[in-house]
């Protein structure tokens, strides 16, 4: 069962340049215009229960194990669907916004993508 559901509906022409430093950005369909370039819009979906190390990420079917949570983590998927993911596998989160999970390659992500927690 999944924990948190959304599907990428439009990419910043810049998205993908955080890819080198092994991360990337989510936010709503309502970014402001000066991050939008940068991020990867996503719908604005519940989060269904507490978010924890230990859980998946799936960006279609790649997996990654959440290896740290910020604390505001799911404030942020509900509000906002803002976030950051880190793929460096750290395990304390030094930024409250971002997600963590295990450094493994970054896949494609196109319009239509699904990124899940479960």
């Amino acid at each position: 069962m999944s924990v948190y559901e959304t599907k990428v509906v439009n990419i910043g022409s810049d998205a993908a340049m955080f890819k080198e430093e092994n991360m990337i950005v989510l936010f709503g369909e309502n970014a402001p215009a000066d991050l939008a370039d940068y991020t990867y819009n996503v719908e604005v979906t519940p989060v269904k229960e507490t978010i924890t190390t230990g859980m998946t990420l799936m960006i279609d079917s790649a997996e990654f194990i959440i290896t740290a949570v910020g604390d505001v983590v799911e404030k942020n998927l509900n509000d906002l669907a803002h976030i950051t993911i880190r793929f460096n596998g750290a395990n304390e989160a030094e930024l409250a916004g971002t997600l963590y999970v295990e450094g493994k390659e970054i896949p494609d992500i196109s319009i239509g993508t699904m990124i899940v927690i479960k």
